[in-house]
């Protein structure tokens, strides 16, 4: 018979930021650890719920005991087991007492037992039949393992009234485990296992519920404790309440906010919420982060993407009458719009030029020096990339003096995540150009992944220089990423500068890049020069990069392991190699390709031009005829970077080259033969792997 299991923990308000971790977690570990233990059928499956003040799992298809098992167990070597007349030695009758209370028996006779090899030795073997396990005692495990396993952010402890001290997030008050409609006797953190739970504080029509099912259990919280105990369901039931209640408005949704509101509620109510339009004259950015960070509101917008007066709340109360509700949070928002209002007017009084010298105060890092210091060093990249791009010099310099200067405003002391957006606001006020205020906000960018890349191209300059001086700076005095830890983003940073040179299409040296900072921390006693070691960082995060964008494996690896110095035409050359590997040629050439890369691996030092004298072959003579004249339709396609014709044009010389290794032999007695061959396998694989090297498109 297949049984539905529901264990509950009721608790004090859990961590709103944690509460969708915890709840997979529990209802995850408690299936898992019920399976591993033989008490679940096939087929069975679970329903996790999470509430402000719960962690529960439902589960369906949970057996009352496991099945018994069959198990043989290796007793011991026989010439341990017997004495010199074959009768049981005493370790024999040892082990057979243990046994047998293991097995549920009075004695185990010596004819019971199985004589037989393990590969090694001869033993004895004992086979009996292992009674299941009541789920009673099953689950009593699991839940302790599931509750140690827990991802808690920080651990309570508290005492019982039992005078017992308990450790948990947050103070459990109790213990639901009921299989269909009978309780599972348990017991943990002081508590013992019972069938009654409590619902809403202010709205459950019961003070306590009696859950008598374990398949109606999200059925009763809902409808006599005004619970929604998912946090699924009662995350879709807010976001559908929030769009309905915008209209033709477009609301700010983000994810994580949802997701932290969700985590606050246990019977969500969306409320229409106004503030006075005189704070609209504010940067909307400062209004929409105070209305989310610090009161959890959705803020709307018009279909411009202007601010509007309205916003929207999610409140745990219903009532028919919600204007104090409305009311009380409409006055709790305004002071803090007011703070950021005039945070902005006080920061306009002082220009952000006038800021720059305050960053001397300001520590960067205590090996790289002060906010200042990292401000020149970033002017004086940003000025080289400027020049290499024939971009607009004096704008690059200014909009990278001014980058930082805003760290300095009261509006990002108060909200850091403004940082670049209010420097752009500022800017404007100033009379700064256009791009340059543009810029100060775009140097951020992209700042995660999926994140917009500069839109001006000073813009463009200053977040490459600016990526550029932390990535190889930090790098420089010892903190490169370790397995899963990049603090400093260094990471991010990398990949900033691949998206802005590949999707931009910059013709930049990113070897030139990399020692251009580099050379900005000179005489630093706390640097070493990382430049070859952040290169090759920088490639394995473009090989992630761009087989994350769908291109094949070994086609990446092809482009890639070349070092390319310029990313610019790196996805025609990708095109390239998937075009030329769909050839009927493709692997013969790849396989030959191979060969001489093993070949010249072998022979490094070796070097000279092909003298076609020394050809003695007429199979190498056909080849280097061949590839003089494939070499120019070679040379005139890559010239026009057409890629994909450059491969193309190897494609007749597959015969050539399959009959050289064929007929050929090149590791020839005569060291003037030999040198030769060795001489044309090089010119044949330079003219091969110009576009990329395709050995690695062998099987």
């Amino acid at each position: 018979m297949k049984h539905t299991l529901l264990v509950e923990l009721l608790t004090e308000e859990l961590p709103p930021k944690a509460l969708g971790k915890l709840g997979d977690a529990f209802a995850t570990a408690m299936f898992n650890g019920l399976s591993s233990r033989a008490l679940l059928d096939e087929g069975a499956r679970f329903t996790a719920y999470a509430s402000p003040r719960r962690l529960a799992v439902s589960i369906q298809g949970v057996r009352g005991s496991s099945p018994d098992k069959q198990i043989r167990e290796k007793v011991l070597p026989v010439s341990v087991a017997l004495d010199k007349e074959g009768q049981p030695a005493a370790p024999l009758t040892k082990k057979l007492t243990a046994l047998a209370t293991q097995a549920g028996r009075e004695s185990i006779a010596l004819s019971e037992l199985e004589r037989a090899s393990d590969g090694k030795a001869e033993n004895f073997f004992f086979t009996y039949t292992a009674p299941g396990q009541p789920l009673a005692s099953g689950l009593q495990v699991t839940l302790e393992e599931s509750i140690a396993k827990l991802p808690i952010p920080k651990l309570m402890s508290y005492q019982r009234p039992s005078g017992d001290t308990v450790h948990f997030v947050r103070p459990v008050h109790g213990l639901i485990a009921l299989l269909d409609d009978k309780v599972v006797p348990l017991s943990i953190l002081g508590l013992q296992s019972s069938q009654t739970t409590l619902g809403h504080r202010f709205l459950s029509r019961k003070p306590s519920l009696a859950i008598t099912s374990a398949e109606r259990y999200a059925e009763i919280l809902e409808e006599d404790g005004r619970v929604i105990a998912s946090y699924d369901t009662r995350k879709e039931k807010i976001r559908t309440a929030l769009q309905a209640k915008a209209g033709n408005d477009h609301i700010l949704m983000p994810e994580a906010l949802l997701d932290e509101v969700s985590a606050l509620v246990e019977w969500p109510v969306v409320y229409e919420c106004h503030f006075d339009e005189a704070f609209l004259s504010v940067p909307q950015e400062c209004l929409i982060l105070t209305m989310q960070t610090n009161q959890k509101y959705f803020a709307l917008t018009d279909t411009n993407g202007k601010l509007r007066s309205r916003f929207l709340i999610v409140s745990n109360l219903e009532t028919t009458d919600p204007q104090h509700i409305i009311g009380g949070n409409e006055r709790v928002v305004r002071p803090r719009l007011s703070d950021a209002k005039f945070f902005f007017e006080q920061d306009k009084k002082k220009k952000l030029f006038d800021r720059v010298s305050g960053l001397s105060s300001v520590v960067y890092h205590n090996k790289l020096g002060s906010q200042a210091q990292r401000n020149e060093r970033v002017v004086a990249i940003a000025t080289s990339v400027a020049e290499s791009l024939g971009a607009d010099v004096a704008l690059a310099k200014r909009a990278a003096q001014l980058s930082k200067a805003d760290l300095l405003t009261d509006m990002v002391g108060e909200f850091p995540e403004l940082q670049g957006i209010m420097g752009t606001y500022y800017a404007r006020h100033d009379g700064e150009p256009d791009e340059v205020a543009a810029a100060i906000g775009e140097h951020y960018q992209p700042r995660f992944a999926g994140d917009a890349l500069p839109a001006t191209r000073t813009g463009t300059v200053v977040a490459m220089a600016d990526k550029l001086e932390t990535l190889v700076g930090i790098w420089g005095i010892g903190l490169a990423p370790t397995g899963d830890k990049d603090p400093f983003a260094l990471r991010r940073h990398a990949l900033g500068i691949l998206r802005m040179l590949v999707e931009q299409k910059l013709p930049l040296s990113l070897s030139h890049l990399l020692r251009q900072a580099a050379s900005q921390l000179t005489g630093n006693a706390h640097f070493t020069d990382p430049v070859a070691d952040v290169q090759a960082f920088v490639y394995d995060r473009l090989r992630g990069l761009l087989r994350e964008r769908g291109h094949a494996q070994d086609a990446v690896e092809a482009v890639v392991s070349q070092m390319p110095d310029r990313l610019d035409d790196i996805l025609e050359r990708l095109d390239a190699v998937k075009i030329f590997a769909a050839l009927p040629e493709a692997a013969s050439l790849a396989a030959a390709n191979k060969r001489i890369t093993n070949i010249l691996k072998k022979n490094e030092g070796v070097h000279g031009e092909v003298q076609p004298k020394l050809l003695a072959e007429p199979a190498e003579q056909t080849l280097y005829g061949a590839m003089t004249e494939t070499r120019q339709a070679v040379d005139q396609a890559f010239a026009k970077a057409d890629f994909s014709a450059t491969l193309k044009a190897l494609a007749a010389l597959r015969d050539d080259v399959d009959t050289f290794f064929n007929d050929v032999m090149v590791m020839a007695e005569d060291p003037a033969l030999r040198t030769n061959r060795l001489a044309l396998l090089q010119s044949l694989h330079a003219m091969m792997n110009r576009v990329a090297d395709i050995s690695r498109l062998a099987a």
